[in-house]
């Protein structure tokens, strides 16, 4: 089963303070006590005007964003988000996303990776993803990658790929993210390690992957899907719509004997499949007003694991979606900015109000009209960043004057 995914993630321990932080606490250098929260991102969404179509993850060749009606467009999911269907290489939808997420106490992303080659819309893929570390190294967040080997198979019946070269293909990506995005501040070491995670299991064989792992010119923090593969520090857990939380218990007991592991936390699970007629659906777990969601961080909180995902940020076909919604609003980030603060960090002074700037600088971006207006909120985006929201409620009153 190939499931369409997004998470959010939670790291521990033993990731990325900086050297004031680890002094100001008296702790051993490069030893993290409060967890980092990512949250899995989806670049792949292609609307107009950004670009000049309606990407498949907006149609899924069955809806047509054309046929606006009341202010909402016909669009493969269940739910609106509240800015309406977007582009992943618009800069200021990707300064919206991460903005939020930092305002509602989560750290960074973990971004769907579809590699380097020319293939369907992988270079698009590509594209988007290297715009959103961009903006992540500019806001200063953080990222991981999570590389969809599923694409091998792919390029080798297109003739991409050698069957024979299947492996060196996967080598050769990996070491091309660690020459230009392993290296980076911004992206997540665990034991001095890149964390790498790979999706599902239509792409390289466990074989396959161990041998991978043996080629790299330096070692990855390596995460496989729901079981811990040969050469990997853990597998990470994902929703399973027909079991629901019973699998998640489940992995929750298996991974105890791993070194590392990732568990899951999610609020729901409604894809639109069978809407699209694509296929029948793989099931349906309920929101159950918020309790889902507040149920499965508490028990990813409960494994102690240094690394904890939320699944989703958009991924809008299967409804896991955090992002703000119509139909949600932005419950799903108090949810989170509660969690951070009862869980994580007891000084996190973020409010539920505060969600509210993000949209708004958005806006003003869409309707500015000058140089000046743009450095003002420029240095609105850099404040909210930093956690100073007065200071980017009052950029706001000086753009706006501009």
């Amino acid at each position: 089963m190939k499931l369409i995914y997004t998470w959010v993630t939670v790291v521990a321990c033993g990731v990325g303070l900086s050297d004031s932080d680890v002094a100001a606490q008296k702790l051993p250098t490069g030893v993290r006590t409060q967890p980092l929260i990512l949250a899995h991102y989806m670049p792949w969404y292609v609307a107009k005007p950004a670009s000049q179509v309606w990407g498949w993850h907006w149609t899924m060749n069955h809806f047509d964003p054309e046929n606006e009606d009341d202010g909402r467009r016909p669009i493969a999911s269940h739910f609106y988000p509240l800015i309406g269907p977007y582009d992943s290489g618009d800069e200021d939808v990707l300064e919206y996303h991460l903005l939020l997420m930092k305002l509602a106490g989560i750290d960074g992303v973990i971004v769907d990776w579809y590699g380097l080659q020319k293939l369907y819309d992988y270079p698009i893929l590509h594209r988007n993803t290297q715009r959103l570390v961009e903006q992540v190294e500019r806001l200063g967040m953080k990222v991981v990658i999570c590389y969809e080997d599923q694409t091998i198979p792919a390029l080798v019946k297109a003739g991409k790929v050698r069957a024979e070269d299947r492996v060196a293909h996967a080598v050769s990506e990996i070491d091309w993210l660690a020459e230009h995005w392993f290296k980076l501040d911004s992206y997540v070491q665990l034991d001095g390690r890149p964390v790498l995670l790979s999706f599902g299991h239509a792409g390289l064989t466990n074989d396959e992957w161990s041998q991978c792992l043996k080629q790299l010119k330096s070692p990855v923090s390596y995460f496989s899907e729901h079981f811990r593969r040969e050469g990997a520090q853990g597998g990470f857990d994902w929703p399973i719509p027909k079991e629901g939380v019973k699998a998640t218990e489940r992995f929750q007991r298996s991974s105890k004997a791993w070194p590392h592991s990732i568990p899951v936390a999610f609020p729901r699970f409604v894809d639109i499949y069978s809407e699209a007629r694509l296929h029948d659906s793989y099931g349906r777990i309920e929101d159950n007003d918020g309790a889902t969601f507040k149920a499965t961080l508490k028990q990813a909180l409960a494994s102690k694991s240094r690394i904890i995902q939320l699944a989703t940020w958009n991924d809008w076909g299967e409804g896991t979606n955090i992002e703000p919604c119509r139909e949600y609003g932005y419950r799903d980030l108090e949810i989170v900015q509660d969690f951070r603060r009862k869980h994580v960090d007891a000084a996190f002074a973020r409010k539920p109000a505060d969600l509210l700037l993000p949209i708004e600088l958005l806006d003003r971006r869409r309707e500015v009209s000058s140089p000046a207006q743009t450095l003002q909120l420029d240095k609105v985006a850099e404040s909210l960043a930093a956690g100073r929201v007065s200071d980017a409620r009052a950029a706001f009153e000086a753009s706006a004057g501009k």
